[in-house]
């Protein structure tokens, strides 16, 4: 007969409430270079493995200008203004992002992933929110706005699941 004083045992099951689990990918980018990471582990212990690679040649504006600044007009006076340059620099980024987001619809086309945790610098994360196809948003399950590109693969790990988990 069983003790009615006696309080059941709870059998505790630790729930990881991270989204990154088993097969999730991972896109750590910097508007310069990115790196697609499948997690083969699960959401307890992580293991990130690159998978693709993608970097592009961005020199600074000044390599990549030639021409100094415009100036104009400003109406029957004398006076010139100075036009600003354009930022070619920050134009690379943005089509860098912009093919970014073209790589994740094609593979998200051909259902090569179900799951993705997008990490990013914050404007470079701002532009692939812009330019993602809604298949893929819809697959989005985090997002990190941290630079993580030069990190080691375990550091990326640990810091995009503390983010994600809000710890």
């Amino acid at each position: 007969m069983a003790d009615p004083l006696r309080q059941p045992e709870i059998d505790y099951v630790r729930r990881n409430p991270s989204p990154l689990t088993t097969g999730t990918w991972v896109l750590v980018a910097d508007g310069e270079k990115a790196l697609f990471l499948r997690n083969d582990g699960d959401a307890d212990a992580p293991n990130l493995t690159v998978f693709r690679e993608e970097e592009q040649d961005n020199p600074p504006t000044h390599e990549q200008g030639t021409h100094k600044p415009g100036r104009f007009n400003d109406g029957p006076q004398v006076q010139r203004s100075a036009v600003a340059d354009t930022d070619w620099h920050w134009l690379e980024k943005e089509r860098f992002a912009s093919d970014m987001a073209d790589i994740l619809y094609k593979q998200a086309h051909h259902g090569k992933f179900e799951r993705i945790i997008i990490c990013a610098a914050p404007k470079i994360l701002g532009e692939l929110r812009q330019e993602l196809h809604q298949v893929v948003t819809d697959k989005v399950v985090g997002e990190v706005d941290l630079v993580l590109t030069n990190h080691p693969i375990d550091e990326i790990a640990e810091r995009i699941a503390d983010a994600t988990t809000g710890d």
